[in-house]
């Protein structure tokens, strides 16, 4: 099999319907699947015929843009292992990941970091070209072989490459009744940009996978504006992460007629957010909840809302499990680790070169998640929390030594720690917290010089100490818990 094929299949018997459609209250830039294939496959071509190979690796640093998924779907058409990166990670960051990934060539979008890194460049303009060549074949072979690297940040604290299969895009068609609700007639909108892995997925992939049509707001796009889009283009589906749905119930509009329901992911959807979208639209938010390494598995959808307060069901088709601390199943209204089968087949690889962070997640046949939760008799999931300190910063999972080692870097910083705080229902920031001499804006302009804006703390609090545990490690759970409610400034 061939992902790419898979996810272009039903366009092919439909090619003068629209695939795509990038918005503004200004225009729109329509493709239909006829072109969207076009493009696909003769940037393909290009890419083999500019030296890549099967199995070469390539850096997309590319901003948002529909060039992102041609490039994306154009690279796994010709067997070539697409590396889809956020276009905010700096010079520092991107070099870092490029020193572990090794790629054999860099696509490079104007005005985007570059790595350090010897790999050939090829331009976005240069790109373009490429779809208006011959069509390449879809490189064929095991399913379970590498498509495609996403990275996350996992339990170590470092980002990881995580290694998917061709099968990956089989395991994504559960969350079509189990989540989306969808079908070929629908109109998805995806409140993100193209080069977010939850856009890439649930606002491109998934809806083109059935046929269906895509509706991306383009760059600059106001979020307040979506409605109106969202009206005029007709969208059935609208999806986002809670924030963008948050924001929307504070700006001034009709409900959209066309809306049959929206779609949550990549932070908790909070219960009073939920509510007041219903009220509001009359229509309800659907939630999932995933990882890089599975993408969603546990989801509510139309047929089966998810229980207030819950994070859903176990998709169809998924073998989920609660375990305890021998990895034995529980029975339902007992806490323990939520993991998932390895039989699924949207299961990742492993992570690129390392094997024992690897092995690690495993637990017997059981990939562990890393969150505690605990099942009712219906079989919904509650989550209980994280077993490690990852934060998640609107979507995006960040990883406290990311950040710390950037400010720890200032000579006067003295002890360091990050953490994630509640500030309020289904709201939380990025907080440092240091105990040196150094001015917090001086560790403000630290950071936004070395890191990406979403890993940027929005709190700097001083303290004397920082709180620790017998063993001399920093303790988060004392920071957010006695910090958790001061007000972002």
């Amino acid at each position: 099999m061939n992902l790419a094929e898979h996810v272009l299949r039903a366009g092919q018997a439909h090619p003068d319907k629209l695939a795509l459609s990038v918005l503004s209250p200004t225009k729109a830039e329509c493709w239909s699947y006829a072109q969207l294939i076009a493009a696909v496959r003769g940037t393909a071509t290009g890419l083999l015929q500019a030296g890549l190979n099967p199995g070469d690796r390539l850096l997309m640093r590319l901003g948002n843009t529909p060039a992102f998924p041609i490039a994306y779907l154009g690279a796994i058409t010709a067997g070539i292992i697409p590396i889809p990166t956020s276009a905010m990670l700096t010079e520092s960051e991107i070099t870092k990941l490029a020193e572990q990934t090794d790629p054999a060539m860099i696509i490079a979008g104007p005005n985007i970091a570059l790595p350090r890194h010897s790999a050939a460049i090829l331009t976005e303009a240069e790109l373009a070209e490429f779809a208006d060549l011959p069509p390449a074949e879809f490189d064929q072979g095991d399913p379970d072989r590498l498509a495609y690297i996403i990275y996350t940040s996992g339990s170590s604290g470092q980002p990881r490459a995580v290694m998917h299969a061709h099968r990956a895009i089989l395991a994504r068609q559960m969350m079509f009744d189990g989540w989306y609700g969808l079908q070929s007639s629908d109109r998805m909108m995806h409140a993100g940009a193209f080069n977010w892995t939850f856009t890439l997925g649930t606002g491109l992939m998934d809806p083109w996978t059935v046929g269906a049509t895509a509706l991306i707001p383009a760059e600059g796009t106001a979020i307040e504006q979506i409605p109106l889009l969202a009206s005029r283009h007709g969208a059935t589906i609208l999806a986002g992460a809670p924030g963008i749905f948050r924001r929307l119930l504070r700006s001034d509009w009709k409900p959209v007629a066309s809306l049959r329901h929206g779609l949550a992911a990549g932070e908790r959807l909070d219960p009073g957010l939920r509510a007041a979208w219903q009220a509001r639209t009359g229509t309800d938010l659907h939630e999932a909840m995933g990882a890089s390494e599975i993408s969603t598995f546990l989801s509510g959808n139309p047929d089966r809302p998810a229980p207030p307060g819950t994070a859903g069901f176990p998709q169809p088709g998924r073998n989920i499990a609660i375990l305890d601390d021998t990895g034995q199943p529980l029975p339902p209204g007992h806490s323990g680790a939520l993991a998932v089968h390895r039989s699924d087949p949207g299961l990742f690889l492993g992570y690129l070169d390392q094997p024992q962070e690897t092995a690690a997640r495993m637990r017997g046949d059981w990939f562990m998640t890393g969150d505690h939760a605990i099942a009712d008799e219906r079989g919904a999931i509650t989550l209980l929390g994280r077993a490690d300190d990852i934060m998640n910063a609107g979507g995006f999972r960040v990883a406290p030594s990311e950040v710390e080692e950037v400010l720890a870097t200032h000579p006067e910083a003295g002890d360091v720690a990050v953490t994630e705080l509640s500030v309020g229902p289904g709201i939380s920031i990025i907080a440092a917290f240091w105990t040196g001499n150094a001015p917090a804006s001086d560790l403000s302009k630290l950071a936004d010089a070395k890191i990406a804006r979403y890993k940027q703390p929005r709190e700097y609090i001083h303290l004397d100490t920082l709180p620790r545990t017998a063993t001399g490690k920093i303790n988060r759970r004392a920071l957010r818990d006695l910090h958790s409610m001061k007000e972002p400034s």
